[in-house]
């Protein structure tokens, strides 16, 4: 009778938790993504109020590496140069002394991908910033990166293609793409794509 009872009371334990995980799995999928929105030069504190995420609080430790959590969108809002990125699992914003945002750092992924997966999202980018008016600049070393059959030699070379983008004299952007291989899987093609967004720091003009 004991050993009975037991075993109906660990087969509902085991009902409780399998229901519970296929209630929090739908939970996750219904679940808005998190979403990161401002404009380069916007309060810190203001960005907090108006995006759905895990940044944090800002202090005088942290401002020079505020990221999230949980991967979220990164919407630039600007209302001529804006663009929308995948989620990511790394998106870091900085701080100056008073408080407002001057740079960010995203990789628009939430793993490292492999190429066919990664190229895509980065042409979408560079359409958005087409889009935008976004001006490429620092092409004769550095153009816009295509997708084409050298381009992603130059990639799998452990390259790192960069392409730079200017909105008038507003932002500056870098884009980039290179190699992640682990040492434990030291053939397993793996790419991280890196932007980075702030003021201008590069003196060229565009398509220079």
């Amino acid at each position: 009778m004991t050993e009975t009872r037991s075993n109906k009371w660990q087969w509902w334990v085991a009902g409780l938790i399998l229901g519970f995980a296929a209630v929090w799995g739908v939970y996750v999928k219904a679940r808005p993504a998190d979403e990161v929105v401002l404009t380069i030069g916007e309060p810190y504190t203001q960005i907090r109020q108006q995006s759905r995420s895990t940044l944090p609080v800002l202090t005088r430790d942290n401002r020079i590496n505020l990221y999230v959590r949980r991967p979220a969108v990164l919407r630039f809002s600007d209302p001529q140069y804006g663009f929308v990125t995948p989620a990511a699992k790394l998106l870091s914003l900085y701080a100056d002394e008073s408080g407002k945002v001057v740079a960010i750092t995203i990789s628009p992924q939430v793993d490292t991908l492999k190429l066919d997966e990664a190229m895509p999202v980065l042409i979408d980018l560079q359409n958005q910033f087409r889009r935008g008016g976004w001006q490429p600049f620092r092409v004769n070393g550095n153009p816009p990166i295509e997708d084409n059959r050298d381009t992603r030699v130059h990639i799998r070379d452990c390259a790192a293609p960069t392409s730079y983008w200017q909105a008038s004299n507003k932002y500056q952007i870098s884009l980039n793409i290179r190699c992640f291989r682990s040492d434990d899987r030291p053939n397993d093609e793996r790419y991280l794509i890196t932007l980075d967004l702030g003021t201008p720091v590069f003196g060229e003009l565009p398509n220079e």
